[in-house]
This record gives C-alpha cells, structure tokens and sequence, in this order.
C-alpha cells in the first residue's frame, strides 16, 4: 500500500511542477473553466459533461506531457540538437491537435444545447 501512496505523492507533486510557469497550460485551464461555466448557464446533460471533461483531462494531460518533455530535454541537452527540437515540437503538435479537437467538440456540444434550450 505504501508503494501506491507514494506513486499519488509523486503524481501530485508533478502537477504544479507541470503547471507552474507554463503560459500555454494557463491559458488551457482559463478556457476549461470558461467550458464548465458555459456547461452550468446551459444545462447540459450528463453526457455532454462527460464529453466535456474528457477533452478537457485530454488537453491538459497532453499539456503536462508537453512540458514533461520540455524539462527532460533540458535536463538532457544544452546545446541545440535537431531531434530534441523535433521532439520538442511533435509534444506541442499534440496539444495543438488535441486542442483544435477539443475545442471543435464543445462547439458541437453548446450549439446543440443552446438549440434546444432556446428554440
């Protein structure tokens, strides 16, 4: 038990580590929070919560990986190298990926709810 302890501490220690001076993963969590004050004014259905969250925990976790692979590439290499930079950027086309997604989703999600609560 105490193995499985210490992994959550490790994981809850890594959270601010990931977030803390990443404007990028601020910007995430202000848009998440507008999407669940724009889900509560809506009232939407369970499932379209449920739709929500999950693109929401995608972003953000790619967001925590992407800067997991910034700080490992720091960590490792000083001077530039091409396949730090590719790796690099493949981590930020992730994000980019999972956000356009995202973000088209809750476009769906809203517009169908608004439909039906307004007209």
């Amino acid at each position: 038990m105490e193995h499985w302890i210490a992994k959550f501490r490790n994981a809850a220690k890594g959270l601010p580590a990931g977030m803390l001076g990443q404007s990028s993963f601020a910007v995430h969590l202000a848009v998440s929070l507008a999407v669940v004050v724009l889900a509560i004014l809506l009232e939407c259905q369970i499932w379209q919560w449920c739709v929500l969250l999950l693109c929401m925990a995608l972003v953000l976790s790619l967001e925590l990986m992407n800067s997991a692979v910034e700080s490992l590439a720091k960590g490792l290499c000083k001077e530039h190298n091409e396949h730090v930079g590719r790796s690099l950027d493949i981590a930020s086309g992730a994000v980019l990926i999972a956000s356009i997604f995202a973000a088209i989703v809750g476009l769906i999600v809203f517009a169908q709810q608004y439909s039906v609560q307004f007209w």
